[in-house]
C-alpha cells in the first residue's frame, strides 16, 4: 500500500524523483563522514595563508580598510568565496568521463533528465560539503580575525550562494556536453576555472580592481558566482542584493536556456565508446 502511494506520487509530480535523487547523494555522503572532513580540510591551509597574507598587505599599506574593506571583511569575504568554489562539484568531468566510457548510454535511457538527474546529485553533495566548508573555514577564520558578519548577511548569502551553485551547473553542464561531440573538453574546463579565479573574484575581492575592470567583471556571470554571494555575505545591503540577485536570475535564465537547446542538439550528434 505504502510502496503503491509512493510511485502514484512520483507520477503526479516528477521533480519527486530528483529530490529522491538530491536525498540520496546526501545520505551516501552522511555515510561517510571520514572522506568528507578529509574534502573540506583544504580550505583550513587556504584560509590560514589568506589571514597571514593580508595582514601583511594591510599592514604594508598602513591603513585599516582598502577599498572599504577591512581586513575582518576581506578574509569573511574570502572564506564564503572559498567555500563555494572549494564545494562545486565537476560536472563536465563527470559527463566527459561518462562518454568515454560508455556509461551515458545507461543513464540516458532512465526514466529521467539526464542533466537533471546531475544537477539533482550534484546539489545534494555541494550543498553537504559547503556547510562542512563553513563549518571548519568559519571557525579558523573567527579566532583569527574576529566576530562573522551578522545574520542578515547569512541570509541573503544563503540565497546567493544557491543561485551561485545554479549557475555554476549550467556552465559546467554546457562544457560537459560539448564532451558528447568532442569527447575531450579538459581545455575548457581549464579556461572556465581561470575565469573564476580572476574574474571571479576568488584570489582577490573585484572591489581592489582597478574601476574599469571592476565594472567588466561585475558585469560577466563569473562575479555572480564567487564575488556576488561573498560580498552580500560581508555587505548585505538592499542594493546590493537586489543588483546581485537580479545578475544572478538574469543570467540564471539565459546559460539555462542554452543548456536546455544544446542539449537537444548533441543528443542526436552522441557516438558512444566504450561497454
Amino acid at each position: 500500500m505504502y510502496l503503491s502511494r509512493s510511485n502514484t506520487f512520483r507520477r503526479s509530480f516528477p521533480a519527486a524523483k530528483y529530490w529522491a535523487i538530491l536525498r540520496t547523494q546526501l545520505q551516501n555522503s552522511f555515510a561517510y563522514p571520514w572522506d568528507l572532513l578529509a574534502r573540506s580540510i583544504t580550505i583550513l591551509f587556504f584560509m590560514w595563508v589568506f589571514v597571514n597574507l593580508w595582514r601583511v598587505t594591510y599592514g604594508a599599506m598602513g591603513s585599516q580598510t582598502i577599498a572599504g574593506m577591512s581586513l575582518a571583511d576581506t578574509m569573511w569575504y574570502l572564506l564564503m568565496a572559498e567555500a563555494v568554489m572549494l564545494s562545486k562539484r565537476d560536472l563536465s568531468r563527470e559527463i566527459s568521463d561518462q562518454v568515454k566510457d560508455g556509461s551515458v548510454a545507461y543513464l540516458l535511457n532512465k526514466p529521467f533528465n539526464f542533466i537533471l538527474y546531475h544537477f539533482a546529485a550534484g546539489l545534494g553533495d555541494s550543498l553537504l560539503v559547503f556547510g562542512t566548508n563553513l563549518l571548519l573555514g568559519g571557525a579558523l577564520v573567527w579566532w583569527l580575525v574576529g566576530t562573522p558578519p551578522g545574520l542578515l548577511g547569512w541570509v541573503a548569502a544563503a540565497v546567493a550562494v544557491l543561485l551561485a551553485f545554479l549557475l555554476d551547473f549550467c556552465f559546467s553542464a554546457l562544457i560537459g556536453l560539448g564532451a558528447f561531440v568532442a569527447e575531450e573538453v579538459s581545455a575548457f574546463r581549464w579556461i572556465y576555472q581561470k575565469f573564476l579565479l580572476v574574474l571571479g573574484g576568488i584570489l582577490i575581492p573585484l572591489d581592489f580592481f582597478p574601476d574599469w575592470l571592476r565594472g567588466i567583471s561585475q558585469a560577466l556571470p563569473f562575479a555572480s558566482i564567487i564575488y556576488g554571494p561573498a560580498r552580500l555575505f560581508v555587505d548585505p545591503s538592499p542594493e546590493r542584493l537586489v543588483f546581485v540577485l537580479l545578475n544572478q536570475i538574469g543570467w540564471l535564465l539565459g546559460i539555462g536556456i542554452g543548456v536546455a537547446l544544446f542539449y537537444r542538439w548533441v543528443v542526436g550528434q552522441l557516438t558512444i565508446n566504450g561497454g
